[in-house]
């Protein structure tokens, strides 16, 4: 396991990245006052909602790649390869967060965040095809 260290680091740290996420979404909004759960009004432009779904889109986000990551390392995914793919989705999330907890125009719809969004879905279903081929061959 040690080949894949970078790439465990990577995941670890998606994982770290959805609980900060966490725990901002619920001190923001016990500071504000307002109950867990959705935040309303569900409004781009609510700084309150931002965080909240920022959050919620990391926590849908990861399983989805994590767990294909994990079994790319079970049926010897390169190495390089799987952390050039883990460090390069990480870096999408990252930006994703800080774009989307910013606002403005980048951080509405169909934006610089839906983007980043879809560019993180086409490494997570390289990953998935890579981690499929390792498999089966």
């Amino acid at each position: 396991m040690a080949a894949y260290s970078f790439s465990i680091a990577g995941v670890l740290l998606l994982c770290l990245i959805s609980i900060v996420l966490a725990v901002h979404s619920g001190s923001s909004k016990g500071r504000a006052g307002a109950l867990s759960g959705p935040v309303l009004p569900a409004d781009d432009n609510n700084l309150l909602y931002r965080i909240d779904r920022v959050h919620m889109n990391a926590v849908e986000a990861l399983t989805p790649f994590v767990v294909p990551a994990v079994l790319a390392m079970m049926v010897r995914v390169r190495p390089a390869t799987l952390a050039t793919l883990v460090w390069v989705y990480v870096a999408i999330r990252l930006i994703h967060v800080a774009v989307y907890l910013r606002g403005g125009k980048a951080a509405k719809g169909g934006s610089i965040r839906t983007i980043l969004y879809v560019a993180g879905a086409f490494v997570t279903i390289a990953l998935i095809i890579t981690t499929m081929v390792a498999a089966i061959w």
